[in-house]
């Protein structure tokens, strides 16, 4: 995987993007939110997306597929069942129950926590991270963090959206993670 951002044919990317329910003012004033529940609802553009990401990911040699929670939940097993890999299951604190890392990470108005179980994975596996989209990136580099304190080698963060205007994908790119995105929306 280069560090260079990456892109999918424009058809593609397009058709994606074109399925992607914009909610204005939700969850709060002034906020576009971007549904991706229209892309779940019709099997051709669940298969287009996740072939996307099955073509990305197909000769990368990589152990796991890691989604975070809760809308990474979606996309991150389907790929991992076509890949032919485990998924490992990134969860909001207090919802793993064996022993688990934890990492802490600010937010616009306070601050979150995020949890792997301690044997999710080993030193060297290699990792994809998978979440809906890309918006301040703290949740991704949470789940980085996590998975390089266990040994593992993050690949690439994956999303289906950035949200550039938010900071989130240089953050992460600032941060030494590769990003894959379908598509993007400018504004909030």
């Amino acid at each position: 995987m280069s560090n260079a951002p990456a892109s999918v044919p424009l058809d593609a990317a397009e058709f994606i993007k074109s399925q992607i329910r914009t909610v204005p003012d939700w969850p709060v004033p002034g906020v576009q939110f971007r549904d991706i529940t229209t892309l779940l609802q019709h099997p051709k553009t669940l298969r287009v997306l996740i072939d996307l990401f099955v073509q990305r990911y197909i000769d990368a040699k990589l152990d796991y597929v890691a989604g975070l929670d809760a809308r990474g939940f979606i996309i991150a097993p389907i790929l991992a069942y076509e890949l032919n890999l485990g998924f490992i299951p990134i969860r909001k604190a207090g919802k793993l129950p064996y022993k688990r890392v934890s990492e802490s990470y600010d937010l616009e108005y306070g601050s979150a926590t995020v949890e792997i179980h301690e044997d999710a994975c080993k030193p060297g596996d290699r990792i994809v991270i998978v979440d809906d989209l890309i918006a301040t990136g703290g949740t991704m580099l949470a789940g980085k963090k996590l998975l390089e304190r266990l040994g593992a080698v993050v690949v690439e963060g994956a999303a289906i959206i950035d949200l550039p205007e938010l900071g989130g994908s240089s953050r992460l790119r600032s941060a030494g993670l590769p990003l894959y995105t379908v598509t993007g929306f400018s504004g909030h």
